[in-house]
């Protein structure tokens, strides 16, 4: 069973915002992250979160181990995703 992603208002306008083929190159990895999320997903500095790397941009996550779902709850630049968290 694959798993499911639910994105956070706010980091699913940040994807809607970038130019179509890195938004294309995003979705392609996240479908990639439905079928082995661990293969791609790295344990996050706050406990309880994943990050996802995709290029120069960022992903992190939470996710619910008994319901199969990863929550993209923050999406952005890489130079720009850290400062908005801390």
């Amino acid at each position: 069973m694959t798993w499911q992603i639910e994105w956070y208002d706010k980091a699913l306008k940040n994807l809607e915002d970038l130019p179509v083929h890195i938004r294309e190159r995003v979705v392609k990895r996240i479908d990639m992250v439905k079928e082995n999320p661990f293969h791609f997903l790295e344990h996050f500095e706050r406990k309880g979160f994943y990050k996802l790397r995709i290029g120069d941009y960022r992903a992190i996550a939470s996710v619910d181990f008994q319901n199969k779902i990863i929550k993209i709850q923050v999406f952005d630049h890489r130079g720009r995703i850290y400062k908005r968290l801390y």
